[in-house]
């Protein structure tokens, strides 16, 4: 069945983030990150693996932008690694640090791949978190001066701009379990993260207008399933869609946080609301960026603690990272996000892919089968999103080329591109030219008419 539905403009990308591809971490005036420090401590990352060397993408990038256009990508996601450009996040500007940047973005123009930068995919400068990271107001007037430098040294070129990724799952894994960098295990106490990076956010958005930008944020949502439709399980749904769904949207749309009072937060979140916060961070959005991956079942608690717990979804396929695939999720999403916000501004798939356990074979290629139905199934999802009214411009898999899977190492592979992280030698995989194929049939239909 053909995609009838996408846009002929429609943006077919890949995404990558900083700290899982570029290594190079102690080059060239780059300075630590939350995430340097935090593979430094024994036991927290699987098998002790690190992003000091990752892919080499900080060196091989003219490899990298071959594979881009060899798979005839219109759109690249990748993120800018904060303290590659400030050291510490605040003060001094490194040129060398700027000057890669350059260089990536003017070799994506050169073949035809249209930038779309994320200033902050989770590697936060180490001294801003030593003075207390996403938990102190100040970090979020940081991140604005460095969103104001970066739109003066690409803007010219950069037209499409996404502030944060995924600002739940940093402050949930970063702050609230600390399984992921930083590392703190707050619990509820990490919600005032959620209000800075909103207000990072906000005050980023107002930089980057004064250059005449388009800026997004990328989000990522899950549909909420119930266990039942007991009232303890929708009660406990509800509570956890206001957590991971609406508190990071709600105010970007309707200018209000939602009901927080399960978790025994007032709409000020510990204090941390301010006059004129909600009027930044409400600032009208040129996109919404969408990172799915699966639906979320939740039951009503068995023991004292969060008001919700998570239970299994059973009946469909897993993939290497044991996910359940629920293609049909991502269309339940993007409508869902339609009718629930009737200012929502067109939406981008900024992240969508799976981990398969992958191999090179004898005759060296790699037959990755699974993940050519997890993005043949998922596309045809957003095809039925986009016929039923949501506004979708594009769709950027993850990811480009095996990476650091954060806590997991290099022990999941997402790529299109199989990376043998002993040699740094790129494959690329079936599900790469399967791609390549997909975008260069959409883009010659869309040419004839």
């Amino acid at each position: 069945m053909p995609l009838n539905h996408l846009p002929a403009d429609f943006v077919w990308g890949a995404s990558t983030a900083s700290y899982q591809i570029e290594g190079a971490t102690k080059e060239d005036g780059r300075g630590p990150s939350v995430w340097d420090t935090f593979t430094a401590r024994p036991g927290v990352i699987r098998d002790g693996h690190t992003g000091d060397v990752a892919c080499d993408h900080y060196h091989r990038y003219e490899e990298d932008l071959a594979l881009m256009a060899e798979a005839g990508l219109t759109g690249y996601r990748f993120s800018i690694a904060w303290p590659r450009v400030q050291a510490t996040g605040k003060g001094e500007v490194n040129p060398k640090g700027l000057d890669f940047y350059d260089r990536l973005v003017d070799g994506l123009l050169a073949r035809g791949v249209e930038p779309f930068p994320t200033l902050f995919h989770w590697d936060l400068p180490q001294g801003l978190e030593d003075d207390g990271g996403w938990l102190n107001r100040d970090t979020a007037h940081r991140f604005a001066e460095y969103a104001a430098l970066m739109a003066a040294r690409l803007g010219d070129r950069v037209k499409h701009w996404i502030t944060l990724n995924e600002p739940f799952i940093h402050m949930v894994w970063g702050y609230g379990l600390g399984t992921h960098a930083p590392g703190r295990a707050l619990m509820t106490d990490c919600l005032p993260v959620a209000h800075h990076q909103l207000l990072g956010h906000g005050l980023a958005l107002r930089e980057l207008r004064e250059h005449g930008l388009q800026v997004m944020i990328a989000n990522n949502c899950t549909p909420v399933w119930p266990a039942s439709q007991s009232p303890a399980d929708l009660a406990a749904a509800e509570a956890y869609d206001n957590l991971h769904n609406r508190l990071f949207t709600d105010p970007l749309f309707t200018g209000a946080y939602p009901d927080l009072s399960a978790y025994g937060v007032d709409a000020t979140l510990g204090g941390s609301v301010r006059d004129g916060d909600l009027d930044l961070i409400s600032a009208p959005l040129d996109a919404l960026g969408v990172n799915y991956y699966n639906p979320t079942r939740i039951q009503a608690p068995t023991a004292e603690g969060l008001p919700f717990e998570e239970a299994p979804i059973e009946g469909y396929r897993r993939t290497a990272f044991d996910w359940p695939v629920v293609p049909d999720g991502l269309r339940e999403l993007l409508v869902l996000l339609k009718d629930r916000y009737p200012a929502l501004p067109p939406v981008y798939i900024t992240e969508n892919g799976c981990s398969v356990n992958d191999v090179v074979t004898e005759d060296g290629t790699v037959p990755d089968h699974d993940r050519i139905d997890y993005l043949d199934t998922h596309l045809r999802a957003v095809d039925a999103a986009v016929a039923q009214g949501v506004d979708v411009r594009g769709y950027f898999t993850w990811t480009l080329m095996d990476n650091f899977e954060w806590a997991e190492g290099f022990h999941q592979r997402f790529g299109l591109v199989h990376v043998d992280h002993d040699t740094q030698v790129r494959t690329p995989k079936d599900s790469f030219a399967w791609y390549r194929d997909l975008i260069k049939a959409h883009r010659a239909k869309a040419q004839r008419t």
